[in-house]
């Protein structure tokens, strides 16, 4: 029998977006194989690792394409943002704790790229007064980075509905969690 590799990775994802610290064994059986095919595909956790890295990046550069981000205003191309990531929010939760992704420039070369992205829209609309100027670029990006972490974390803990979390995240980003006193 033929092991779909994408399949092996989905079911890995899956797993460890719910459970980051599950075994070798523990990935093998939400994938229905066997621990021995596993390592055929993946000589060790790292490689596991490396390899959802890859899917993590070439899913949000998907993302990103389907929310056309040079598209209308800034905050509208920024909620599509939010919304194409849903998907996989869970799988970027986890990368994004995984601190040992952050070594070499081949990998860092893909979320460099996925990072320019967004702040190129972050800048956008700055310039076009829709984006506050006060807080940079780079650091809108990490807090959504952060918060699509959060969300995912939330939504999968039930604190928070799938339904819901999209508005949520868009809202603190573009909003702040500052009450408006406006009437």
């Amino acid at each position: 029998m033929a092991v779909d590799r994408s399949h092996v990775l989905t079911a890995a994802a899956a797993l460890l977006a719910r459970r980051p610290t599950s075994s070798m064994d523990e990935i093998a059986r939400a994938a229905g194989i066997g621990r021995a095919t596993l390592h055929r595909h993946f000589a060790g956790r790292d490689a596991l690792i490396r390899a959802l890295e890859q899917l993590g990046i070439e899913q949000l550069t998907r993302a990103m394409d389907a929310a056309r981000l040079g598209e209308g205003d800034a905050p509208a191309a920024l909620r599509r943002l939010i919304a194409e990531t849903e998907p996989v929010a869970g799988v970027l939760a986890f990368l994004f704790t995984e601190n040992q992704l952050f070594e070499g420039a081949e990998i860092n070369e893909g979320w460099n790229r996925l990072d320019a992205r967004i702040h190129t829209l972050f800048r956008r609309g700055q310039e076009e007064g829709d984006f506050r100027i006060d807080l940079g670029a780079a650091w809108l990006t990490e807090a959504l980075y952060g918060l699509i972490g959060a969300g995912a974390w939330a939504v999968h803990d039930g604190r928070v509905a799938r339904n819901d979390v999209t508005h949520s995240i868009a809202e603190l980003l573009l909003g702040g969690a500052r009450r408006s006193m406006e009437k």
